[in-house]
């Protein structure tokens, strides 16, 4: 969580009686956030830049559910004590969509760029998600029609362009995947009630814009 201070750091990292950092945000995340969450696949102990789950070329080591699946996520304290207890450092995946967020993410650099250009537009924004090869920006709950019709206004949607609806996923910091650390890279207030995001129409012009003008191929993450 680099760059963040200490009191948000605190206030993300633990829980109110000083349980390790990851359970202290899923808790954080489901009870506090209303936002449903499970524990990610580990990666795999042979290596950690693998997965844990049957497929071998998982282009998402620790970064997704598999047992249990997505429909298992919960806001539930108990459960996510108990997921927790027995797996304290599996990554924390957010069930987007619904009462959730959605997010829109792209490759790092592109996403820097697209951070930039929306910090000069005055766009306000709500957190940003930053893995090693990724960045997500949170925006608010969307219907596919929504996003149909925002996509078929655009001239050209890049292939590295992604958008975690209903029915999607994506690790939150402190999350450790086969990819290395999840993290902030704007960080939610702190405090008691969820954070603001913006509409997805906020940003989708800035990301496309952002790829298209970079030209960036990155790996698909």
């Amino acid at each position: 969580m680099r760059g963040i201070p200490g009191r948000l750091r605190r206030f993300l990292s633990r829980s109110n009686d000083g349980e390790p950092e990851v359970f202290g945000a899923a808790l954080t995340f489901a009870t506090q956030w209303q936002w449903p969450v499970l524990p990610g696949v580990a990666p795999d102990p042979q290596g950690r830049a693998r997965c844990g789950c049957p497929d071998p070329d998982c282009t998402v080591p620790g970064a997704h559910p598999f047992d249990p699946g997505l429909l298992a996520a919960t806001t539930d304290a108990r459960m996510v004590r108990w997921w927790w207890t027995n797996r304290p450092s599996a990554p924390i995946v957010l069930a987007t969509g619904g009462r959730a967020p959605c997010a829109v993410s792209l490759p790092a650099p592109a996403a820097a760029r697209a951070l930039a250009t929306l910090d000069r537009k005055g766009i306000r924004l709500g957190p940003v998600v930053a893995a090693p090869h990724r960045w997500a920006i949170l925006v608010a709950p969307y219907s596919l029609e929504q996003l149909g019709e925002l996509l078929h206004a655009q001239d050209f949607v890049p292939g590295t362009l992604r958008f975690h609806g209903e029915g999607g996923y994506l690790a939150l910091p402190p999350s450790t995947t086969g990819h290395g650390q999840v993290r902030w890279e704007r960080a939610p207030l702190p405090g008691s009630a969820a954070p603001w995001v913006p509409d997805v129409e906020a940003v989708a012009d800035a990301t496309v814009e952002a790829l298209t003008r970079t030209g960036v191929s990155a790996p698909e993450f």
